[in-house]
């Protein structure tokens, strides 16, 4: 463990560019494979939730619709029993001996039937619940549908997507873990933070036209020889990324380089 933590500290400013040069090319190709995706995880993750919310209210419908009907059961034995009740009152008004008896039993009578009155408009408006209750369910029901028609073609077209790039995501990631080694701990925090922050998801970009390939605001030209000569690590003093020399100033330089040789 000392002797690679010993060997990373020991590479050149240049390598260690070039390293992250590489790991950014490699977890940009990786970016595009998931931009390719596009939203569709995000997508089937969504409808996934919207059918699970859907099932659940299906569900609640279904139980409260039971409560329902047991409620309109329980006022139909209510009716039969306050009916079975008339008829033992009017039974006995028969045997009475006073009118004090015979008025008592018709209050008896009377309460009955106002309470075989309430049940039935108390079963009435059950009806009229249960109705609307299926309606909401059908509708609820027909909406869940749906959503499983669109989950079922969204899954398949990420499944063909993913079965098409996941080979090369695979390896891919393999090469970012192997370059992230190359990597000191410093490095590596500072990179994974960069990558996380920036919307893009580039933590290291190249001078273009003189101007920073994240941010592009303008990088002065003493700064530009600082990068070109890559004897430090120079970040943009604008949105911090890593800059490394961009292709226009590689070929200028190599130029520069072959006509001193002649």
């Amino acid at each position: 463990m000392a002797t690679k933590a010993k060997a990373k500290s020991s590479t050149t400013v240049a390598e260690r560019l070039e390293a992250l040069a590489n790991l950014q090319q490699i977890d940009s190709e990786i970016d595009r494979i998931l931009t390719i995706r596009g939203e569709l995880p995000l997508e089937v993750e969504d409808l996934e939730a919207d059918i699970e919310g859907l099932e659940k209210r299906v569900e609640k419908l279904t139980v409260e619709l039971k409560d329902i009907e047991t409620e309109i059961s329980n006022r139909k034995n209510e009716q039969k029993d306050a009916q079975a009740a008339i008829l033992q009152y009017k039974e006995k008004q028969n045997n009475v001996r006073n009118n004090r008896e015979f008025e008592s039993l018709s209050k008896e009578i009377e309460y009955q039937e106002l309470e075989i009155q309430l049940h039935e408009k108390r079963a009435k408006e059950a009806k009229a619940t249960i109705e609307n209750k299926k309606e909401v369910i059908k509708e609820v029901q027909d909406r869940l549908a749906g959503r499983k028609k669109d989950l079922k073609a969204k899954k398949a077209e990420l499944d063909n997507i993913i079965a098409e790039t996941e080979k090369d995501e695979e390896k891919l990631n393999k090469k970012s873990e192997k370059a992230m080694k190359q990597l000191d701990d410093h490095l590596r925090t500072a990179y994974a933070r960069l990558r996380s922050s920036a919307k893009n998801g580039l933590a290291v970009v190249p001078v273009d036209r003189d101007s920073c390939g994240g941010c592009f605001n303008r990088i002065p030209p003493q700064r530009q020889l600082d990068i070109i000569q890559k004897k430090k690590i120079i970040i943009c003093e604008h949105c911090g990324r890593i800059l490394i020399p961009g292709e226009e100033i590689e070929e200028e330089v190599d130029t520069k380089a072959k006509k001193k040789k002649k």
